[in-house]
């Protein structure tokens, strides 16, 4: 199988026509000019050592070598091998909100707009590290495991949208659950937990849990997302067009507000952080940065296939056109026939 590492260089190919063009327009007007110098057959018999066949074939060459140049600048890659690339990192896990108050504007242009495009600037930055992401509203789910193939994790990413999980509410300690579930229980370290929401809890007790990533060595960060004094809620139509805000039994408008000490409990008593999101988003640049603070561990050994480059032979030939070029004389020999003085 043949590839190219640099395909934009294979545009220059639009050269080639253009230089055999040109050389036809040179030719014809060496011809031209020729003539203006007098009888065209007469000027032929005086430059009979000139070749015409000869300046075709040198520019045969030049042309060959030019495309075997652009080729080479092209990178081919013919060919495969193996390598061995081992890895090493922690886990994490990046359980995201995705309850209907994740709607609400207080944090532009939503708070989970803003979530994803957070944790989208995060995954750029990850080195080595597996990631996996949980949604989670009134329960929650695995929605990416695991994983370091993080293009996957951020298709996975886009697609988290509010109402993906039809339970209402926001139950922190089932995204707490499910992440235990989802680390490898055997270890006692390399694991994170970075939870992202508004930190309104409507579940059951967090303290046991707690405790538990706290046995089992999950560290977990908190992000905050939204403002302490409480916004409503936009409620939305099946076109995205909003109708209105959410509204409790009695039809009062409900107002959604940010959690702060909860999430700072969680967070301190595991050993990580608390961040309020900010429109500077440096807070998980922050929680990265304490991460690779963190002793690694090894992610196995991930073999890659690998085309290998042979520009090097284009290159090659190209110079060996050039070099037939340079040793090909325009003129050919004339054998001189003596027909005596009287001839």
């Amino acid at each position: 199988m043949i590839r190219f590492g640099n395909p934009q260089a294979l545009y220059l190919l639009l050269l080639i026509p253009a230089a055999i063009v040109f050389y036809v327009m040179v030719f014809r007007w060496k011809i031209r000019a020729l003539a203006r110098f007098g009888n065209l057959e007469l000027l032929q018999k005086l430059t009979v050592g000139l070749s015409r066949g000869r300046q075709v074939l040198k520019a045969a060459l030049i042309v060959l070598a030019l495309l075997f140049f652009i080729l080479a600048l092209a990178r081919p890659q013919i060919g495969t091998k193996i390598e061995e690339v081992k890895r090493e990192g922690v886990d994490i896990l990046v359980a995201v909100d995705v309850s209907l108050s994740m709607n609400a504007k207080d944090v532009p242009p939503s708070r989970l707009e803003k979530a994803k495009h957070e944790v989208a600037s995060l995954l750029k930055k990850l080195r080595g590290d597996r990631i996996g992401i949980i949604a989670f509203a009134g329960d929650a789910f695995l929605h990416c495991p695991l994983t370091l193939d993080y293009g996957a994790a951020r298709l996975f990413m886009d697609a988290l949208e509010p109402g993906l999980i039809p339970d209402p509410g926001t139950a922190i300690d089932r995204a707490i659950e499910l992440a235990l579930k989802s680390f490898e229980s055997r270890e006692r370290k390399y694991k994170v937990l970075i939870l992202i929401t508004d930190g309104e809890h409507h579940g059951g007790d967090l303290k046991p849990l707690i405790d538990q990533a706290e046995r089992e060595g999950v560290v977990i960060y908190t992000v905050g997302i939204g403002s302490p004094e409480g916004v409503p809620i936009p409620v939305y139509d099946e076109y995205g067009r909003q109708i209105g805000f959410k509204k409790d039994r009695s039809g009062k408008v409900v107002t959604s507000k940010l959690d702060e000490l909860t999430l700072e409990k969680i967070a301190l008593q595991t050993g990580g952080k608390y961040y309020r999101a900010t429109g500077g988003e440096q807070e998980l640049d922050r929680i990265y940065d304490e991460i690779m603070k963190m002793e690694k561990k090894e992610l196995g050994s991930v073999q890659y296939t690998q085309f290998e480059d042979r520009f090097q032979y284009f290159v090659a030939v190209g110079l060996i056109f050039l070099l037939l070029e340079m040793l090909i004389p325009e003129r050919r020999k004339v054998q001189q026939e003596w027909r005596g003085r009287f001839a």
